[in-house]
């Protein structure tokens, strides 16, 4: 059993460090040679003796040398994989796919990410994250037709955080009429989504459920390029509609209320965290106040689980201004711990 303190060495990848808590019975939280904390599957972990330290400074240079030679002769070993090809699939298809490694709570597990070519087109690929306006590569290399590519893992402490995914991409053949023009993919993806096990489906990629997300969808720049020019006075006249936008789902007896800030604002340049606090409070507001008067049964608040401020403040507001009504967290299975319920009028 894997306890606190324990020196533990990583599974799958090259290093270790020192279990700094132990976040649950599958869940550790692991301090690596640069000081930060890891939540890491305890599964992925194996405690290492004594006699060879975890404290990089008083690990000898020695040991890392060996650790490297290692990890080189593993790779070296590794036979080369020839290159599938599978008649009819010469047009670059290409997913991003997330696959949870807990099928019944997808977000408990781990969540590993994976690039999947799905043609005979060899790949060239750069994978980074945008944050605070810096691109970080995370992975790169190439791609042989007709397989997959893992790229990272995440776990549930960081889907609130996620930055922006970039995708740089040559598509290729050894043969071909055609060169493939280059491809550059951004991604940014509501945390909502991962917690949804409806988000998840049966592929021919995985064994298990996985979210997949085309990164050669066409771009909106060429699309807008395609209309012609009624078309086009539309697109400017609708651009020219007041920025705050209403997504919600309704049914009779259920209202769904996304209050994360990029799905009621499309630019938040310029606010500050209270200006976008005092947006999303005004929706919770309106939405509630309509689900009152229209006789809605129950209104759940999407607020995602950050730092707790939105969700803190939402429910001060349900204790006093609207204290006749009841509320609770939303189905832990459909938001996991990032909504609340209101319950409106009774059955």
């Amino acid at each position: 059993m894997i306890k606190a303190g324990d020196k533990v060495r990583f599974l799958n990848a090259v290093g270790g460090g020192i279990v700094k808590s132990v976040i649950n019975k599958t869940m550790v939280n692991v301090e690596d040679y640069d000081g930060f904390e890891v939540p890491t599957l305890i599964s992925e972990l194996v405690v290492v003796d004594d006699s060879v330290s975890m404290d990089p400074e008083r690990r000898s240079s020695r040991v890392k040398a060996q650790e490297k030679k290692e990890e080189a002769s593993v790779a070296k070993e590794l036979p080369k994989a020839e290159p599938k090809y599978v008649a009819g699939k010469d047009t670059p298809v290409c997913y991003l796919a997330f696959v949870p490694q807990d099928e019944a709570n997808p977000v408990e597990g781990e969540l590993k990410v994976y690039l999947v070519n799905d043609s005979n087109n060899f790949i060239l690929y750069n994978y980074s994250h945008l944050k605070d306006k810096i691109y970080k590569s995370v992975e790169s290399g190439k791609m042989n037709p007709n397989s997959k590519r893992y790229l990272e893992s995440f776990s549930r402490f960081d889907l609130n955080e996620l930055p922006y995914f970039q995708f740089q991409m040559l598509f290729f053949r050894e043969e071909s009429a055609k060169l493939e023009s280059p491809v550059v993919k951004s991604l940014h993806l509501n945390p909502v989504k991962f917690y949804r096990q409806g988000s998840y489906e049966k592929t021919k990629y995985f064994t298990q459920n996985a979210m997949l997300i085309s990164l050669l969808d066409p771009d909106m720049e060429a699309e807008v390029a395609k209309l012609n020019e009624p078309e086009m006075t539309k697109v400017v006249l609708e651009k020219e509609e007041p920025k705050v936008m209403v997504k919600r789902t309704v049914s009779p007896d259920l209202v769904e209320v996304d209050l994360h800030i990029h799905e009621l604002l499309e630019d938040t340049r310029g606010l500050a965290n209270h200006d976008m606090l005092e947006v999303q409070l005004g929706r919770f507001r309106n939405e509630l106040d309509t689900a009152i008067e229209n006789g809605t049964r129950r209104i759940v608040f999407i607020h995602g689980i950050g730092n707790g401020t939105l969700k803190q403040e939402l429910r001060k507001e349900l204790s006093t201004k609207y204290k006749k009504y009841y509320f609770q967290d939303a189905s832990f299975k459909e938001y996991g711990y990032g909504a609340t319920m209101v319950i409106l009028k009774n059955a």
